[in-house]
């Protein structure tokens, strides 16, 4: 049975959240949305599975809509027995002045009776660290990173308070920060602190991080709390049952498939250095709106003729297309379709890059659960995807994850 029970707001979130448990030592199972819950932890997955995490596509939702898919998660994940709850977010904080990181986590604590959390989005080994409560991207404070243009979150504040205040119903006075000198002092001051926090009425605390030793840090000192809010990288100081037991698996032969519906900085270098060894196509809403079915059976056509070098499909490769992406479910829907169509031709393993990619792609195979195999970056692995008709191989990539030369890459060797 199931002790730890985790909300994430997107897939490829809730991949990367499942590939650090599974390194803590919880044997670990991703599901796909609210409908998916009750049959993928019947029976054998049910008694395996030290940790679910929940994959829903929340990110971007209207908040009311979000809340309420994130409270039915919460509510499946108790009668399965989970005890201790993980509300997870990006790493860059990817929201709106309304929501909806704020307003979901504050409800989850308000249904289990919980008065106290810390918010923990630094995943240092990918160059995310908060520092006196701002949020940096490498070098950059978040609002001078490449997010200050993303096309549905633009991140144009890097303080972490100011920008969950206006998403909390308390305000600023809901808000504390525990910094980095005190962080540095180990496991007890930290846990202090926060408690201090608590007393003086804060509910989010917000907690500095530039190394995964901090991170470890605050995961010891916040072991008495029910509920945890934060990236991925904060689940690395939980420790699980288990030793830790990554799957591994040869992939299957045939093309290799890149499906890219990211407008990230790091996918459109992972898109450009690919084709330099491969091939693909642009995919433009335009050529889609005039024939979406002929469109699509051509890329299917062009991918099932390839050979191992990469064929990426993707629909953002510079900063200038970025406006047409905004477009985004005539995107969605035509990479969903080509993925459709590539399994029926006989493809067992695909790529998938980016978070509403990823979601709207495992809807149309009809997968209802992911097994993890090992990393291949950090906070990307290959997984299998749990059809009806037989497993498939499926990474699926946050589009500010991986290096460079990824899409080349994964293929190589067993994972």
């Amino acid at each position: 049975m199931a002790v730890l029970g985790a909300i994430a707001d997107d897939l490829t979130g809730a991949t990367d959240l499942a590939i650090t448990l599974t390194s803590a030592g919880y044997r670990t199972t991703v599901v796909l949305g609210m409908e998916d819950l009750g049959e993928v932890t019947a029976g054998d997955l049910r008694e395996e599975a030290d940790a679910v995490v929940v994959a829903l596509k929340s990110r971007t939702m209207p908040v009311d809509r979000a809340v309420d898919v994130s409270l039915r998660a919460l509510e499946r994940l108790q009668r399965e027995g989970c005890e201790r709850f993980y509300v997870k977010y990006c790493s860059t904080f990817d929201s709106t002045p309304r929501g909806n990181i704020g307003p979901v986590s504050e409800a989850v604590m308000d249904a289990l009776g919980e008065d106290l959390t810390v918010v923990a989005p630094a995943f240092p080994t990918n160059g995310r660290t908060v520092y006196r409560g701002h949020l940096f991207v490498g070098e950059d404070p978040l609002d001078e990173s490449a997010m200050r243009h993303h096309p549905l979150t633009p991140m144009n504040d890097s303080s972490l308070p100011r920008l969950l205040a206006p998403q909390v119903s308390g305000g600023a006075k809901d808000i504390a920060l525990v910094p980095w000198p005190v962080v540095g002092q180990g496991v007890e001051a930290v846990r202090g602190a926060i408690t201090r926090a608590g007393e003086t009425g804060a509910r989010f605390v917000v907690v500095d991080a530039l190394t995964d030793e901090d991170l470890r840090t605050l995961a010891e000192a916040t072991a008495s709390l029910r509920v945890l809010t934060g990236g991925s990288a904060l689940a690395q100081g939980l420790r699980g049952p288990r030793e830790p037991d990554h799957a591994t698996w040869a992939l299957p032969e045939g093309p290799h498939v890149v499906l890219s519906g990211s407008a990230s900085r790091a996918t459109q270098g992972q898109v450009q250095h690919a084709l330099t060894v491969g091939t693909g196509h642009h995919l433009r809403a335009a050529e889609l709106r005039e024939d979406f079915d002929g469109t699509v059976s051509s890329i299917v056509s062009a991918a099932l003729s390839a050979d191992t070098s990469p064929f990426v499909v993707y629909a953002t490769a510079s900063p200038e297309d970025v406006a047409e992406t905004a477009d985004a479910s005539v995107i969605e829907e035509a990479l969903a379709a080509v993925a459709e169509r590539l399994v029926a031709g006989g493809t067992r393993a695909l790529l998938v890059a980016g978070g509403e990619t990823s979601g709207a792609v495992v809807q149309r195979l009809g997968v209802g659960a992911l097994t993890l195999g090992r990393e291949v970056d950090p906070g990307v692995a290959w997984t299998r995807g749990h059809r009806a008709d037989g497993d498939i191989h499926l990474m699926l990539k946050s589009g500010n994850f991986g290096g460079e030369d990824l899409f080349v890459r994964a293929w190589e060797g067993s994972q």
